[in-house]
């Protein structure tokens, strides 16, 4: 036990390795110190440290995030006026109308009769969609297949708000 002036220096020195870990061997302080590490020659077969054993399942990975299944298309769906975004499984639906109820009951509003002439009138909203190449189109102007398979984003519009080219 080293003291000097009344410290016992053994029980605050610092130390590297696991709490409550007991020392193998007691090693003198030297003034040259060496950055090799010692060879263990004993023939022990020492077990890996638990820092390097394998964890199985690391990381975790969601399922939702796999994203593997070809059963499921989500897209965003905003609403001009609304503070938050909603996502949509357009797998879901078999064709225009559901889609366009299962809008009216997530964003609370109205969308009125379609026609290929007029587009959407007698409403103040009007669903429309950005396809694979990034062009904004009305939802109901091209078949329901063509729609599903090409259909990024969902945006319903004010009607004030929508171009004349659409």
């Amino acid at each position: 036990m080293e003291v000097i002036n009344g410290l016992n220096l053994k029980d605050t020195e610092l130390r590297l390795g696991l709490p409550g870990a007991q020392e193998e061997q007691q090693q003198e302080v030297s003034c040259v110190r060496s950055n090799k590490r010692k060879n263990n020659d004993s023939k022990e077969e020492s077990a890996p440290s638990p820092a390097k054993t394998q964890i199985v399942g690391w990381p975790p990975v969601r399922s939702n995030r796999k994203n593997n299944n070809k059963n499921v298309s989500y897209v965003k769906v905003s609403m001009d006026g609304a503070p938050y975004l909603r996502k949509i499984d357009l797998k879901m639906y078999k064709n225009y109308p559901e889609l366009l109820k299962a809008l009216e009951n997530m964003f609370k509003f109205t969308v009125g009769e379609y026609s290929e002439r007029e587009g959407y009138k007698g409403s103040g909203f009007v669903p429309t969609y950005e396809d694979k190449d990034g062009d904004w189109m009305l939802v109901g102007d091209v078949p329901w297949d063509m729609f599903s398979s090409s259909c990024q984003k969902l945006r319903i519009m004010k009607g004030s708000e929508v171009p004349p080219a659409l």
